[in-house]
């Protein structure tokens, strides 16, 4: 017997561990999953992690698994990075992968490309770039004697920005209007983008070449940033063993439409927040503005984006409502990156990794209802 606090209605209590690791609580019958089993006669802390559960139990959540499923038959060894991929597609956000050449960041995104079935461009950054390729520009018909707009490739719906940083400060500006409002302005005219848009761009961390830094401004457009990292011993000898024949990028079919994707993005905006999860989301937004290490804490357009991507971590899970935990636990992707260290805490090694975990250590998580947080 251990001693338990459910992650739910924090209500201590004292019980067994099922054969597949759960506890149930007796008081709201909720279902707890351990992080770590406790030690004999401990107080083992109860944060359910719905990393580990199989998605399915919603629509969004069977759509999520479907996707997931999918790309891993490309992607080796790397499911909570892809479940975080989808999740940001899921809550219509764009993401920044930053990470060293070769660890399938484009591969990535042609997997989720080829999964959803709509449609795909590729943008392959460098200096030259300007922004009409991007956005697209107009061109004299002879026939019609009048100028016609021909769409860049920023008008798919999966668009891929192949090492951003290598694009001029002129080129990457050309983003920023598609990424926040989902338009583009050429030559005196607003063109829509044909939902879902979704911008995945890669960048290498490494390569001090000539790269432009993205300013800002740019950083805070991306709801995350995430690292895919090198692949596991077996997960690469597993990698290396479909590559024999064929890629299996080549034979990927999508699993599901545009359609059913629209439809996942609405029911993630409906999923419900109880108003002491956003006051505890807002108290970590404005203790990362208070924090000493800090030059730059969290902007309200941080709030919303953490208060979005909760919702579709809960709504992947399975869940019509978000908990502390889901704050928690995407935190760090959306605001690791918004985040900017006073010079003086760099001299002194402090990482904004560090100093984030300070800051879900120092703010109290709210004590939540038994009642499932329902509306």
């Amino acid at each position: 017997m251990s001693n338990f606090t459910c992650a739910y209605c924090a209500h201590p209590f004292t019980a067994t561990t099922t054969a597949e690791g759960d506890v149930i609580c007796p008081k709201c019958g909720s279902t707890n999953r351990l992080l770590h089993r406790p030690a004999a006669g401990g107080a083992g802390p109860m944060r359910q992690r719905t990393e580990e559960r199989v998605p399915g139990e919603s629509p969004v959540g069977a759509l999520a698994g479907r996707l997931m499923d999918n790309i891993e038959r490309v992607i080796v060894g790397k499911y909570p990075e892809i479940r975080r991929v989808v999740t940001a597609y899921l809550a219509g956000g764009h993401v920044l992968l930053e990470d060293v050449p070769g660890v399938a960041k484009t591969m990535l995104a042609r997997a989720l490309a080829g999964s959803v079935g709509g449609s795909f461009k590729r943008i392959q950054c460098t200096p030259d770039l300007l922004p009409n390729d991007i956005t697209g520009s107009s061109i004299f018909n002879p026939k019609t004697t009048e100028f016609e707009f021909r769409p860049g490739p920023l008008f798919a719906q999966i668009v891929l920005a192949d090492e951003i940083n290598r694009a001029t400060p002129r080129a990457q500006a050309a983003l920023l209007e598609a990424m926040a409002e989902r338009k583009v302005t050429a030559d005196g005219h607003n063109y829509e983008l044909k939902p879902p848009c979704f911008l995945i761009a890669t960048q290498n961390p490494i390569d001090h070449e000539g790269p432009f830094p993205l300013p800002e401004a740019q950083w805070d457009r991306f709801l995350m940033r995430l690292s895919l990292g090198y692949p596991q011993f077996e997960n690469e000898v597993a990698m290396l063993q479909r590559l024999r024949a064929e890629h299996p990028i080549d034979t990927l079919a999508a699993v599901t439409g545009v359609g059913e994707v629209l439809a996942a993005q609405a029911a993630v905006s409906r999923v419900h927040a109880d108003e002491k999860v956003i006051r505890y989301l807002v108290q970590l937004i404005q203790a990362t503005r208070e924090h000493y290490d800090l030059l730059l804490g969290g902007s309200p357009r941080a709030s919303m984006a953490l208060l979005r991507c909760a919702q579709a971590h809960a709504a992947v899970a399975g869940f019509d409502f978000i908990t502390p935990d889901d704050v928690k636990d995407m935190a760090a992707e959306v605001l690791g990156h918004r985040l900017i260290l006073r010079p003086e805490s760099r001299l002194r090694k402090r990482t904004v990794r560090v100093v984030l975990e300070e800051v879900l250590n120092s703010v109290p998580v709210p004590q939540m209802p038994a009642t499932g947080f329902a509306p």
